[in-house]
């Protein structure tokens, strides 16, 4: 059916890359300004014991229906997404289903917008649509063509789309279609227009950010809006914070009120925030939306919250999610809280490289550190045990961490470089025989021969040099 394979395709889905790398904690992928999913089949179905009833009605009343309706009512009764079914509902279509194949009720639709979809030659206007722009919003092809028409439509085109919208719009800001339409107003309408469009969504805040479509617009919303306006909608959500934050679609709309919405108008999400650090660093949309607050709001408002973390910073560092809050911290942090992170992660290099999420800890810490915090870091690997092994032997095998032993090859400097390569080269041979360890040697073989072509220039530096005390320039008569 249409819905689910909209739904299916409007999913957020984290993706993984090299066995190291981890999906990244990013916002919600920003939408293509037009929709352009493929076409489904529009069609409905009904239970057995209404199947004799609905075919009968639907040859006789199709036509009538489409004919006889004022135009309004025919916008709404031609949506080309189907009703969502009840609970109850759904178990009985399902219980049908075993018994007997559905009929199929194809979506009853004007004639304007069955010759649109079918007519591809002719070019059609805004104009050309007056009165059936609901209609066309809420079927996949019209709500593209508004969508394009709209980015450099007449102030009089965008009047007669909006005027038909706002009766409606509610609706449509759910809708797997019409919400890209919606959006599109609030990004190309006029101030005034975007205004009296986010009034209709006074009381109505929590329920679209809990929407898959809904919570769209409602960021698109606190983009667009007007300060005074932007507090007004995000209060709505005072009590129900933590709700949005730990829910799919919720956590999106929380990280664009902390993005977009001045700092004080948003402390009564941030208080909620205070004894949940934890929790919510460790919660797959949590973490997005602490490194959001992290990232956006000013040292005295996170400064308690910041304490909170570094009183977890051990099993963060380990946790799947919580992972990424110490990195944005190691990469975005100031200098004494990432100090604070990295004083941990010293004396347990080896341990915590070796570990899926704490690897990328280490890395971050490489990476970012001080350089004498990054030197007392790889002399930590460096230091030769009782039995004349030494940390880095064991890395360089290790399916996690070879990768942090690339960075620090990536960032090491100094006498402290030669001395790492030179404990590497001996057994790049045998890295061979793992699938990571091609990296690791090409990186170690740039890295030797980096050293030479330095090594060349300072040599031919210094016989230039040389070679000016031995014939100085004669003075001048």
């Amino acid at each position: 059916m249409m819905l689910a394979a909209a739904q299916a395709a409007a999913n957020q889905h984290q993706t993984h890359g090299h066995p190291h790398q981890h999906p990244q904690n990013q916002q919600q992928q920003p939408h293509p300004a037009i929709y352009g999913g493929s076409a489904s089949t529009t069609t409905s179905t009904t239970n057995a014991s209404a199947r004799a009833a609905a075919a009968a009605a639907a040859a006789a009343a199709t036509a009538a229906a489409v004919g006889a309706m004022p135009a309004n009512a025919r916008m709404t009764e031609s949506y080309s997404t189907p009703t969502h079914l009840s609970s109850s509902t759904s178990a009985a279509a399902a219980a049908a289903s075993n018994a007997a194949a559905f009929d199929l009720i194809p979506i009853i639709r004007s004639p304007l917008l069955e010759e649109f979809r079918n007519n591809k030659n002719k070019k059609y206007e805004l104009k050309d649509i007056a009165h059936y722009v609901v209609e066309f919003s809420g079927d996949q092809h019209g709500s593209r063509f508004i969508q394009q028409k709209l980015e450099t439509a007449t102030s009089d085109d965008k009047k007669m789309v909006f005027d038909e919208i706002l009766p409606n719009c509610l609706q449509l800001m759910t809708d797997v279609f019409g919400n890209y339409v919606i959006q599109k107003l609030f990004e190309h309408g006029s101030q005034a227009q975007k205004t009296i469009l986010a009034k209709q969504m006074d009381g109505h805040i929590l329920s679209l950010s809990l929407q898959m479509y809904g919570c769209r617009v409602v960021q698109k919303a606190l983009e667009h809006v007007l300060t005074d306006q932007q507090a007004h909608l995000i209060r709505e959500l005072d009590g129900n914070v933590l709700k949005c934050v730990k829910d799919q679609n919720g956590n999106h709309v929380v990280q664009k009120a902390i993005e977009r919405v001045p700092v004080e108008h948003i402390q009564f999400i941030i208080d909620t925030f205070h004894g949940q650090v934890y929790n919510l660093a460790t919660h797959p949309y949590g973490c997005r939306v602490i490194q959001r607050m992290f990232e956006h709001c000013p040292e005295k408002q996170t400064a308690r919250l910041l304490d909170e973390l570094h009183k977890s910073t051990s099993p963060l560092v380990q946790d799947q999610y919580g992972n990424y809050v110490i990195q944005h911290i190691l990469e975005h942090g100031h200098a004494q809280d990432k100090a604070m992170i990295i004083s941990k992660i010293h004396g347990h290099v080896l341990q915590l490289s070796k570990h899926k999420f704490a690897s990328n800890v280490v890395e971050k810490c490489v990476a970012f550190a001080s350089k004498h915090e990054r030197s007392a870091l790889i002399d930590e690997v460096l230091q030769t045990r009782q039995d004349g092994t030494y940390p880095l032997m064991t890395m360089m095998k290790d399916q996690y961490a070879n990768y942090v032993v690339q960075k620090m090859l990536d960032v090491v400097d100094g006498p402290q470089r030669e001395i790492l390569v030179s404990k590497i080269k001996p057994y790049l041979p045998g890295l061979k025989k793992y699938t990571y360890g091609k990296h690791l040697i090409s990186t170690c073989l740039e890295v030797e021969k980096q050293i030479l072509r330095e090594r060349e220039q300072q040599e031919h530096a210094a016989m230039a040099s040389a070679l000016n005390n031995t014939h100085p320039e004669s003075p001048l008569a």
